[in-house]
């Protein structure tokens, strides 16, 4: 009987800041994908009436459903500002190697900054301040 022969690459794939960036664009994608489902989940429950409409604004304005609403606005936030940076790679100059790294530090930095002025006002919301 023949061994089979797998295939084993001689090194592994580094994680730089470019591949994260990749990652976390595809990973991001997805949950605004399933946000989708849930929206539409809730929007459809909301129009069946008074008494569906208050249990979903039940479980809708839990604090563990708020603390939810911040990582979908980090969601939102990577996902659109490392959609700006995609663009300029492939229309602007930002392809060059010496720009694409300073690039991708600084839509993790703006992602975060942005992040923080939204998620703000929502953690004083879940707490009561």
């Amino acid at each position: 009987m023949k061994k089979k022969v797998v295939f084993q690459p001689k090194m592994r794939y580094k994680l730089h800041p470019g591949y994260v960036a990749w990652i976390l664009h595809r990973v991001t994608g997805i949950l605004l994908g399933l946000y989708l489902f849930l929206h539409i989940w809730v929007i459809h429950h909301i129009a069946k009436g008074e008494e569906a409409f208050n249990s979903v604004m039940a479980v809708v304005n839990s604090p563990f459903f708020h603390l939810l609403e911040i990582g979908l606005v980090g969601t939102v936030v990577y996902h659109a500002v490392n959609g700006l940076r995609v663009f300029f790679i492939d229309y602007g100059n930002l392809a060059r190697r010496d720009l694409f790294r300073k690039a991708t530090y600084a839509t993790f930095a703006l992602s975060v900054v942005l992040l923080a002025i939204g998620a703000i006002p929502m953690v004083r919301a879940v707490f009561g301040h």
